[in-house]
């Protein structure tokens, strides 16, 4: 019931406010959408960058800003587009942006867009039905640096790394992270029911920070920075590690290890 009210609180625009100004007293780095070009700017200098999920609603903006900020190589990649006006755009700057339609979770898109020393995902995570595959995918990717951007939701007291799954919510449950008091519009699965026909497009995950931060860590990256709202975070992160993949035993192997589980007896139904 706790977390309902300060939901309810946080939805509200001077709540929202007052939770900005008591981080920022707290020294905490109170984030936003409108820094993504300062982070780009920061990090996309004399290197490759690749931006996945790259047109909706910016139309390649960010891949423009990495090349002018003097990134060797941008690609863009993204589930639908390129738009016309990523298309013109890209003419009148002569610009050397690569696009590349697919989706960045199949092997296949990776190998087609290759890899990049600075990768800026935003706004995705929380569209995937599968998103430790998504972060796993992006680590695949990125030799460096990973940008990532993605809506949350507040953390629950004394239940770290809790999640919420939109889909096949009641009217009421998806009242509860509807959005639209602080200027989000349209949130597909949320604001309407879910509906398999707008895919990716659908709001599938409602993530506490703690999971996605855990879920960063497991793919093979490490958080140096974030920047915290009461429904985002902007986690800026290196590599540190393969990306995480669980490989299949030989036959031989399985068998050898059906038979060591058997012998200790540990395999009981949960």
């Amino acid at each position: 019931m706790l977390f309902h009210w300060k939901l309810k609180l946080l939805k509200t625009p001077r709540g929202n406010l007052l939770w900005r100004r008591w981080r920022a007293r707290r020294h905490d780095d109170v984030g936003s959408y409108a820094r993504l070009p300062e982070y780009v700017r920061r990090f996309a200098p004399g290197k490759s960058f690749a931006d996945v999920g790259c047109m909706w609603g910016v139309n390649g903006e960010y891949a423009f800003v990495a090349e002018q900020a003097g990134a060797t190589e941008v690609t863009g990649i993204d589930v639908f587009g390129p738009t016309p006006e990523f298309e013109e755009r890209r003419l009148r700057e002569r610009s050397r942006v690569r696009f590349v339609l697919g989706d960045v979770s199949r092997r296949e898109t990776i190998e087609r867009a290759g890899s990049a020393d600075v990768v800026l995902c935003a706004g995705v995570l929380y569209h995937h039905p599968s998103p430790f595959d998504l972060l796993v995918a992006l680590r695949r990717l990125c030799r460096e640096t990973l940008i990532l951007r993605t809506s949350t939701i507040p953390e629950v007291d004394g239940l770290p790394n809790a999640a919420v799954f939109y889909p096949m919510l009641s009217e009421e449950g998806r009242r509860l992270w509807n959005l639209s008091s602080l200027g989000v519009l349209h949130q597909a699965g949320i604001s309407k029911p879910f509906s398999p026909e707008d895919g990716y497009g659908n709001w599938f995950w409602g993530l506490t920070p703690s999971c996605v931060a855990s879920m960063l860590a497991l793919a093979g990256f490490k958080v140096e920075h974030r920047s915290t709202e009461a429904f985002a975070q902007t986690f800026i992160c290196s590599v540190v590690a393969p990306p995480f993949q669980h490989e299949l035993p030989s036959e031989a192997d399985a068998r050898a290890l059906a038979a060591e589980i058997s012998a200790a007896g540990v395999a009981k139904p949960a």
